[in-house]
Formats: C-alpha cells, structure tokens, sequence
C-alpha cells in the first residue's frame, strides 16, 4: 500500500473514532507538517527526520499526540488501540511508553503528569504587557512551553532519552511536529479569567476568578452563518481549532462518499503546502542572539496579543462558575462584536491562522534543523 493511500486511511481512521477535534485539527497540523517536509526534502536534516520517525513524514506524525488521546478512554489492550502504528513497531512501542508514563489523569498534584497537559499553556490576558515569564497563574512545569523545551534537550542530547517522560529523541520529534503548531494557535497559549458575575478580571489580583481554558469553556456565537456542516454555535476553541483552518481549504458537498472527500482535501492541502513552502513568511526568523531552547517562550510571547484580540472582538454573557471535572471554570456565551476595520470574526481569524500555519510551517522546519544538526548522529 502507498504512503499516500495510508495517509488517506490513517486520516480517516482518526477522524471515525476520536470525537473531539484537537489543535488546529488534522489538517492544520497535516499542512504544517507538509510545508516542513518540503523546506527539508533533500537535506541532511530531513534525512534524519526520516530515519529518527522511520519513514513517516512529519505530515504524517504531526496528529499522532492528539490520536493517541483516544487511549485514554480505550486503554492500551484494546483491539483497536493495538492496530494503531502497527507498519512500525518501534515506534508504536515507544507510543505506548510515553503514554504509559504520562497517563490521563485530573489529580492536581499527580506522581505523573498528563500527556494533555503538555498541549497548551493559560497565560491570563487582562494585562496586555503580561508574558509568559511575568507570572506563574495558567503556567506548570508540564504546559507546551515546558514540554517543547524538554523535547528540544533531548534532540540536542543535552537530555538523555532515559528520562522520566518516556520521551525518546523519535518520540521528542513528533511531540514538536505537532506542539510547533499548538503553540502557534492563540487559545493554546491565552485565557480569559472572569469573576463570579462573569466579568472578565485579572486572575494575578486580589479576588477568585474562573478560567475559560483557552476558550474551551465559552459557546461562540458569530453574526454571519456557518459553513455546511459546521457547528451553530461552537465552543470557540473548537472554532479556532478547526473552522478557520476550513476557512483556508474548499468546501465539499455533505453528500461526497468520505473517503473522495478525504483525498481531495489532501489535494488541496498539498496545494496550499507547495505555495506556503514557495516563499518564508515575514518575521519567521528569530534574533541569531536568542538560544534555540528559548524558541517556545518567545512565540507564546508573540502570539499571546492575538490571543487577546481573539477575546476582544467579543463581549461575554450568562457567564458563570461551573464544575467541569474536578475544577472550576467560566462558562457562558461569546458573542461578536462589530469592530472599526469591518473584519468579521470568520474573516478576520481565517486570515490570522493562515499565516500562524506559515509561520509554523517554517519555524518547524529550522527548529529541526538546529536541533539535529547540534545533537550526536544517532
């Protein structure tokens, strides 16, 4: 069977059996990986990549760390679990280790984190000077920040592949396929915090406050209709997860047999990753000054006023405490304000993930390139 024909079903698989949709989704994801592995074809550094994953490409692991979260409701021994990966063992053993020693769990001070976790970061936005250094509320020693930097040592070799995280250099390879995407997405690294009344508050104050998780928690309610198939009034990190990368994709009719819906999306996905690979972004290179294992805090930095722009171009009603899980969150409605550039929420959020997936794109490919290049042939 061809690599694009698994492609094709390891896709479809995805999409039958997890429910919710994760991180800019598969094809945000995919079409990072893709413009990576076009800006490394014919490289010593893409070379490595290849032999590091075992002939997958970086398109092709960047969902695995939102694939597996399905384990955590299946567990490791169910039938289905086990087909997963099964074309490289190796690697789905060493799948099966890191989530072994990062296991679901919601107990606040765990004796192990959770694979989750390491997805996002809640940076509090009230203050606009706030960075990711400037406080610890929404930050833990396992959000991505934290994580991409582990992941970082040990392609270096400055971290040894036997470390509590399970966390080989292959596995530390498709973490940061897929967490360079993440942390480019704005509601992974920003969130609300609002009061008991629902006012949007300063979490760092005087006062209990209640999250919104990144927009998770907030039902998105926008003037213009959806597109077809697309959810009324999504939870508006879902919209930033998934419709505003469609936004960016052809739309195909409901009544298309999956699987012709399936490949003509990698077509155009391939389409949109030949153009975004053609010519770097602007501003994609960081400072020569600034230490490669210093990347993930200066782009949480960077996106986090576009996280706040993700929330000001709302208002928020019937927001109140509610118990999801073992915490506390603010749940409630948000709703589109009219703004003075006339940009409707759709338009405007389309555009911004359009370049974050660039900017990611690119970003990935260099970041690899430092750290292989840096770290001892394997």
């Amino acid at each position: 069977m061809t690599t694009r024909r698994l492609s094709v079903l390891f896709a479809l698989l995805f999409l039958n059996e997890v429910p919710q949709i994760f991180a800019y989704g598969p094809e945000g994801h995919q079409l990072i990986g893709a413009v990576a592995d076009r800006l490394l074809t014919g490289t010593p550094t893409g070379a490595k990549v290849s032999r590091l994953l075992d002939g997958y490409t970086l398109r092709e692991v960047a969902i695995i760390p939102d694939t597996i979260k399905q384990w955590d409701v299946k567990g490791l021994e169910d039938p289905t679990v086990q087909l997963y990966f099964s074309s490289h063992p190796q690697i789905a053993e060493q799948l099966r280790d890191f989530w072994q020693s990062n296991p679901p769990t919601y107990d606040a001070k765990p004796v192990r984190p959770s694979h989750r976790w390491f997805h996002y970061t809640d940076v509090p936005l009230a203050d606009p000077l706030e960075k990711y250094a400037s406080g610890k509320t929404g930050r833990s020693q396992w959000d991505i920040v934290h994580m991409m930097r582990y992941c970082i040592e040990i392609l270096k070799g400055t971290r040894p592949e036997n470390n509590p995280r399970g966390i080989t250099k292959p596995i530390a390879l498709i973490l940061l396929a897929h967490l360079v995407g993440d942390i480019h997405q704005p509601l992974h690294v920003g969130a609300e915090y609002f009061t008991a009344s629902g006012r949007p508050a300063d979490p760092n104050k005087p006062g209990q406050t209640y999250p919104d998780e990144g927009g998770n928690s907030l039902r998105l309610q926008l003037k213009d209709p959806p597109p077809r198939n697309a959810s009324k009034h999504p939870r508006l990190h879902g919209f930033w997860d998934t419709e505003t990368v469609f936004a960016n994709l052809p739309e195909f009719p409901p009544t298309m047999p999956k699987l012709e819906r399936r490949e003509k999306m990698d077509i155009a996905e391939i389409a949109l990753s030949r153009k975004l690979a053609a010519q770097p972004p602007k501003h994609w290179r960081l400072p020569p000054e600034v230490p490669v294992e210093k990347y993930p805090e200066v782009w949480a930095d960077e996106i986090l006023p576009i996280a706040r722009q993700a929330h000001l171009r709302l208002q928020f009603a019937h927001v109140q405490p509610t118990l999801d899980h073992e915490s506390m969150v603010a749940d409630g409605d948000a709703v589109e304000r009219s703004m003075p550039d006339e940009f409707s929420y759709r338009q405007w959020s389309a555009q911004v993930v359009l370049n974050e997936i660039h900017l990611a794109g690119w970003r990935l490919a260099d970041l690899l390139r430092q750290t292989l290049n840096a770290a001892p042939s394997r």
